[in-house]
């Protein structure tokens, strides 16, 4: 099995840098994309609670084998579940689809700035941190602004600002952001959900170093310092994403990649939703 890096986060949890995501898997696809990622050598597995997939994705950690402390599981609460009174109700059930006593990291998925209730909302994550059924707690999708209000009105940092990045939204300025407060930047969407793979570039680095475009990319953020969750439900290339540790990017190729930035989101901006 590769040995996986771990990133220490800021409340001295380790965190595996390379992980599975499940967004866009539905619930049995999901049992059956984490079980093979787990097999692969997978220890990290990134979920949430609109995905509709964390029964499926508990199936598959139960079933498993794997002692509990040797793996490290996200969900996230979606947005209509923000506030004071609804947030642990949430969290709560997103523990039981999950089958599992804790989470190692629990995350606001979007600020949702309209809605307003995110500092209220982050407020109980912190007493779930408190009574350790989350390991560690961060948030999703957050701009400067949000991170700079959530900083001054309450007492944790969070471990991680889970962000859009990929080569076309390299998210310089929100990772220095990041960074200076402690906080770590992990990366969803990391191959652009697709868009990435077949960029000539890309293709000629990829056939330099004998591995796949999307191996490339994701070695790309591993030295990059992001912390990533490639998505698939194809065995095959899930076991492929994995198989990023044997080789490295020359530091000429890491810049060229970086280059690639054109500001395209595949996903909503966080301002707008």
């Amino acid at each position: 099995m590769s040995h996986v890096p771990h990133i220490r986060l800021n409340n001295g949890v380790e965190m595996p840098q390379l992980g599975f995501g499940v967004w866009q898997v539905g619930n049995d696809d999901a049992n059956d994309a984490v079980a093979k990622a787990l097999e692969v050598g997978y220890r990290a597995i990134d979920t949430a609670a609109v995905y509709g997939n964390e029964e499926g994705t508990g199936k598959a950690i139960a079933d498993s084998g794997i002692d509990r402390d040797e793996l490290f599981i996200t969900t996230k609460l979606w947005n209509d579940d923000q506030g004071a009174d609804t947030t642990l109700p949430a969290f709560d059930a997103s523990l039981e689809r999950l089958g599992l006593d804790y989470v190692d990291l629990y995350l606001i998925h979007w600020p949702k700035p309209k809605l307003n209730r995110y500092v209220e909302t982050w407020k109980v994550l912190e007493d779930i941190a408190a009574s350790g059924r989350a390991k560690a707690i961060g948030v999703s999708n957050f701009h400067a602004q949000h991170l700079t209000r959530l900083l001054a009105e309450t007492d944790i940092v969070p471990v991680v600002n889970q962000i859009e990045l990929h080569p076309n939204l390299t998210q310089r300025e929100l990772k220095q952001f990041n960074e200076s407060r402690g906080i770590a930047t992990e990366a969803w969407s990391p191959l652009a959900s697709g868009a990435l793979l077949g960029d000539p570039f890309l293709t000629q680095l990829a056939e330099k170093y004998g591995k796949s475009p999307a191996q490339v990319i994701i070695r790309w953020h591993l030295q990059d310092e992001n912390i990533v969750i490639p998505k698939s439900v194809t065995p095959s290339r899930i076991k492929e994403n994995f198989e990023v540790f044997d080789f490295e990017l020359a530091d000429a190729d890491v810049q060229a990649i970086t280059a690639l930035h054109n500001g395209a989101r595949t996903g909503s901006n966080p301002d707008e939703l």
